[in-house]
């Protein structure tokens, strides 16, 4: 949520962030809503100041109680206009877009994203290289077929070696983000300025109440989400979800920032409008397992706590040896509560195409301030920053493994650096 004093005292930057972002909130209307309530309140305390000083004295003559009464009823009748005014504000504040990063770039869709750069040579294979739900029907591995008939369509059942590697996958990551000289090799690596202080682990919940997710502004759009009206409760559809309002209505002291979390969830997206796109194995799933990255630092800091976060995941696809590119999402293709977008893409040779396997979120305040999350500084308090991204997408990057590293006889080397968790150094069917 944007600070409605910075709405005011710059308007045309809203407004441009707004056309940037194809966002269909008309400023105005707020501004609008934003008057009216202002205004009703200066009635309202006007009132109640004349029911104060007319309560104040001695005994009081027939008129002046007539009097009171009516402020009173004034005053009420004022009071239930403030809060719905009030309401009105607030929903349609909430819908305003974040400020895009100076250097995000200006574009209508992702055909405007900016890659930054490739890391790698993609992957070339001396044969026809298979696509992975090809390799995973022939390996036993990826089952989607039984899962259709248990579930439905846009399921599957992992199995023998791939489910080891993606607990693999798991390790792999816990022990990079909760080792201090790990971070700090990594930090050294790609120049950073900023503490090497280790994530703290999290198993999050997977469910969230509607009114939370209105607050960390996950809950749009709704067709996406899986919602439980039994309970009144939604499936995350990505453990930041519930990752970010560990903190919600929660003052931090400053020396304890930033604070860094890894969570590890299953989630859950309807993929409403996808029909009949990636159809076909692990890719686009209704369930799948993500590792999510999530941190609360100060305002100075929140751009190289968000570049961690990338050379973390370039780190960690680098150990993979997977090649991959670091694109640069335009305002047209981020999400709405994004100050600035960073996606890693890998290689997929199956596919002949890059495709996204990581993101990097910087919120600046939008959520904390919805969240009423702070740190003191000083003798005052001010909103944190939040990042969030992803560790490892595991479906996708199982996919990336899968398809890099097929050998010409149809079986699937393991990285090296998932060989020691897997236990195996090739995937063959035989397990």
């Amino acid at each position: 949520m944007l600070d409605i004093k910075f709405i005011r005292e710059n308007i045309e930057v809203v407004k441009e962030a707004v056309r940037n972002k194809n966002s269909k909130v008309d400023v105005d209307t707020v501004l609008v809503l934003d008057e009216r309530r202002r205004t009703l309140l200066q009635e309202l305390e006007a009132k109640r100041a004349r029911q104060n000083a007319g309560s104040k004295g001695g005994q009081k003559t027939p008129a002046e109680i007539e009097e009171l009464k009516k402020l009173k009823n004034e005053a009420g009748l004022l009071e239930d206009d403030f809060k719905k005014a009030d309401l009105e504000f607030e929903a349609e504040l909430a819908r305003l877009p974040n400020i895009p990063s100076a250097d995000t770039p200006i574009g209508r869709d992702e055909t405007e994203n900016k890659v930054i750069r490739e890391v790698g040579k993609r992957t070339v294979l001396e044969f026809k290289p298979k696509e992975h739900w090809e390799l995973g029907k022939e390996l036993d591995l990826i089952d989607t077929e039984i899962a259709a008939d248990v579930s439905g369509a846009r399921f599957a059942y992992l199995k023998g070696p791939l489910v080891l590697m993606q607990f693999a996958l798991i390790q792999l990551v816990m022990s990079v983000v909760t080792n201090e000289a790990t971070l700090k090799k990594i930090i050294k690596k790609f120049g950073l300025k900023i503490q090497p202080k280790p994530f703290i682990p999290i198993i999050p919940p997977v469910m969230i109440r509607p009114d939370v997710m209105q607050r960390m502004a996950r809950l749009e759009p709704k067709e996406e989400r899986y919602n439980i009206p039994s309970d009144n409760l939604y499936l995350v559809g990505s453990a930041e979800h519930t990752l970010g309002p560990l903190h919600m209505d929660k003052i931090f002291v400053q020396k304890d920032l930033p604070v860094r979390y890894i969570g590890y969830s299953t989630a859950f997206r309807r993929e409403a409008g996808s029909y009949g796109k990636d159809t076909k194995g692990i890719l686009r799933l209704h369930q799948f397992d993500k590792v999510e990255m999530e941190s609360f630092c100060l305002s100075d800091n929140s751009t190289e706590e968000q570049n961690l976060f990338v050379a973390i995941q370039e780190y960690i696809m680098q150990s993979l040896e997977i090649p991959y590119r670091v694109v640069q999402i335009c305002t047209g293709d981020m999400g709405g509560p994004d100050s600035r977008q960073i996606d890693i893409e890998c290689w997929m040779p199956g596919q002949g195409q890059y495709r996204e396997t990581h993101t990097a979120d910087l919120m600046t305040d939008y959520q904390s301030r919805r969240l009423n999350t702070r740190v003191r500084r000083g003798d005052k308090t001010e909103f944190v920053h939040m990042n969030d991204a992803t560790a490892i997408a595991i479906g996708r990057t199982l996919i990336a493994i899968m398809e890099n590293y097929q050998t010409k006889k149809g079986t699937i080397k393991v990285p090296k650096i998932l060989q020691k968790y897997v236990g195996i150094k090739e995937i063959d069917g035989s397990f």
